[in-house]
């Protein structure tokens, strides 16, 4: 097949796609997506790294990058992920989800999608993920979470701005300051980016997300309350109030407890304290043992 070379205006088209690499996470190697957005005019790029690619990480992404430009590109062009297309239908027309429709017309962009199987339609932000890959994750990162990991990709970025793309007369840097102009503004206020699911608290005080259990204080046993799932945390809402904050655990069949959600039920129930799972996966100051076993002899 041959190809058609192409140019693009300032501020008006940009590529997102995702790629996976390796890094040394918390001493242990491990798979990370990392999510680019890819202006087409300067070759400016924006990388960032998370443990998924559900759709919450994907706004996130975005919006990030969308704050980095200081602006917005007038229309991005992808795949067809199911996290933003609902239906393929013909020629480039797409059914897409109406998570992502609230999301771009919070930001006013316009979407455009590759034919199926023809990837190469985005052929720059492709290139950029191996760019990626090979200049800033080689040799692996050794990092303590995805937020060290997240600074170092970015220092990357801003790096970028010095080189000279081969077959352009200014460097990645100059033609942004160029683009920058002519990119929309950010809207007054950023888009929530996380992913609202209705749930039921049970007789143990937990809701349940993604096959585990987060705990919520003792008064909402039994409640209809709603899970707004961000990339990092869950916040669990009760008529527009948020009830409880807990880290988002990306394992499966995990309890994740807050002690202090069950301590005014073991004012009434005493007995249970020595066996309660929220008070033993407590991590105690050293003193609390002897204090305990002070008070089981008394």
């Amino acid at each position: 097949e041959v190809f058609v070379p192409l140019g693009f205006d300032a501020g008006l088209d940009a590529q997102g796609d995702w790629g996976e690499a390796a890094v040394i996470l918390r001493g242990q190697q491990k798979v990370v997506q990392f999510f680019t957005l890819r202006l087409c005019y300067s070759r400016r790029s924006f990388v960032m790294a998370f443990l998924t690619q559900q759709q919450e990480a994907l706004f996130t992404g975005h919006r990030s990058a969308f704050e980095f430009f200081g602006g917005v590109p007038h229309r991005i062009t992808y795949d067809n992920p199911k996290t933003l297309v609902q239906k393929i239908l013909r020629g480039r027309s797409r059914r897409e989800q109406e998570a992502f429709v609230a999301f771009r017309s919070h930001y006013l962009f316009e979407s455009l999608f590759c034919q199926p199987g023809k990837a190469h339609e985005k052929g720059q932000v492709e290139g950029a993920i191996g760019y990626v890959r090979r200049n800033f994750l080689v040799p692996l990162p050794e990092v303590d979470s995805l937020e060290e990991l997240n600074a170092y990709l970015l220092e990357k970025c801003l790096e970028e701005d010095r080189r000279q793309v081969y077959g352009q007369t200014k460097s990645i840097g100059e033609a942004f300051e160029e683009e920058r102009a002519k990119l929309l503004p950010l809207p007054q206020r950023p888009y929530d980016c996380c992913r609202i699911v209705p749930a039921q608290a049970n007789h143990l005080q937990m809701v349940c997300f993604e096959t585990n259990r987060y705990s919520v204080p003792t008064e909402f046993a039994y409640q209809r309350l709603l899970i707004k799932a961000y990339v990092d945390r869950l916040e669990i809402v009760h008529r527009e109030q948020v009830v409880a904050t807990h880290p988002r655990c990306y394992e499966r069949q995990r309890e994740i407890l807050d002690p202090l959600h069950y301590l005014p039920l073991l004012l009434k129930k005493p007995g249970a304290l020595e066996q309660a799972r929220p008070i033993r996966a407590w991590k105690w100051p050293p003193v609390f043992g002897q204090f305990w076993e002070a008070l089981k002899q008394r």
